[in-house]
């Protein structure tokens, strides 16, 4: 009969992920040259930057903030420049340390990344503007890129200083 019910021994060591919350961390919209920017008619140049980054805030709990910034601009004139960080607080328990790291890196921020594009398209219409739809992000190549290169400089020898 015991052997139907789960004991907290046997549980205890499986891996856990899940999402405990997901929400817009901060978020600004800047129209500085409104109102004359809105009479361009030439199609803006559409600059998209991204950064992530995952900390720990309790044991097993990790935050990862991913943050788009989206600059448009006609010229040298900004038509809008949009800043989204959005956030997600999740449960990480009883995965090995090699794992965790491409969770944090890849996994989570391709669960964040479509809320940020619908919290960026969301603002710029609400500003007047045509939406911006940004095209899917790969985190798995950017975070092998960002392996590769810790990788080159920690190879590269420190430059030695003489006196």
């Amino acid at each position: 009969m015991t052997d139907a019910i789960a004991t907290p021994a046997a549980t205890d060591n499986q891996p856990v992920y899940s999402i405990e919350k997901i929400y817009v961390k901060d978020l600004s919209l800047e129209v500085p040259n409104a109102p004359q920017i809105y009479l361009e008619r030439e199609s803006p140049n559409v600059d998209v930057q991204l950064h992530h980054v995952s900390k720990s805030v309790d044991d097993g709990i990790y935050q990862t903030e991913l943050t788009l910034t989206v600059t448009a601009k006609v010229g040298d004139k900004t038509m809008f420049l949009v800043e989204c960080c959005q956030a997600g607080i999740f449960a990480i328990r009883n995965v090995p340390n090699q794992d965790l790291e491409p969770i944090l890196g890849i996994g989570n921020p391709n669960i964040l990344y479509p809320y940020a594009r619908e919290t960026i398209s969301d603002a710029i219409v609400r500003a007047g503007f045509p939406p911006v739809l940004l095209n899917p992000v790969n985190f798995e190549a950017l975070f092998q890129a960002q392996k590769a290169q810790e990788a080159q400089q920690a190879a590269t020898p420190a430059p030695v200083l003489t006196h």
